[in-house]
C-alpha cells in the first residue's frame, strides 16, 4: 500500500501537475512533514488536481483534514495532516514561491515513485 506521500503526489503527476516540488519539512515547521508544490495552466486543472489529490487520498483510507480555495483555483492547499499539497495557477505560483519561503527545508527527490 502506497505511503500518504507517494497517494498524494502520484494523483498530483496523474492529473499532470507541472513543475512538482517535494520539501521535506521535518524539523522544519510544525505544519506538517511534507509540502508538495505544483502549479497548473488553467483554474480548471488546479481544480482538477486538488481533487484527485482528496480522492485518492479517501480512497487509500487517508483522512482528508480541509481543502481550501477550490471555489477560485488559483491556490489551492489540500491539508492531509503529515502531508499539505499546494496547487497554484501557474500565474500565482511565483508570487507566493513557497520554494523560497521554506528554503530552509531540504527537497525530496520522488522520480522513483513515477
Amino acid at each position: 500500500m502506497p505511503t500518504l506521500l507517494e497517494t498524494a503526489y502520484q494523483a498530483v503527476d496523474e492529473k499532470k501537475g507541472q513543475d512538482i516540488v517535494v520539501l521535506n519539512m521535518e524539523g522544519v515547521s510544525l505544519i506538517a512533514d511534507q509540502f508538495i508544490i505544483c502549479h497548473a495552466n488553467s483554474e480548471r486543472q488546479v481544480q482538477a488536481i486538488a481533487r484527485e489529490v482528496a480522492d485518492k487520498a479517501s480512497k487509500n483510507d487517508f483522512e482528508v483534514k480541509r481543502v481550501e480555495g477550490l471555489d477560485n483555483g488559483r491556490w489551492v492547499l489540500v491539508d492531509l495532516g503529515d502531508v499539505v499539497v499546494h496547487v497554484f495557477h501557474k500565474d500565482d505560483r511565483g508570487y507566493y514561491n513557497l520554494e523560497r519561503l521554506w528554503g530552509d527545508a531540504p527537497l525530496l527527490n520522488m522520480a522513483n515513485e513515477r
